[in-house]
């Protein structure tokens, strides 16, 4: 799935543990979804959105 996490995150200059550590995940985690190597679940991207006061539109698009 396509994500504007990495643009998001760096917007508010925080590193991969930075928003790791607000979303009590790994580190790897966040490198995984930014990379789109992994699709994060339904309550984690909720979780997401919220923490960058999005919808969860706003950040992940489906891949077409």
């Amino acid at each position: 799935m396509k994500n504007r996490l990495k643009v998001l995150r760096a917007e508010r200059d925080w590193s991969q543990q930075d928003l790791a550590d607000a979303l009590a995940v790994s580190r790897q985690s966040i490198n995984a979804i930014e990379t789109g190597k992994y699709d994060p679940s339904l309550p984690l991207a909720f979780r997401i959105a919220s923490t960058f006061n999005l919808s969860i539109e706003q950040i992940f698009e489906p891949n077409q």
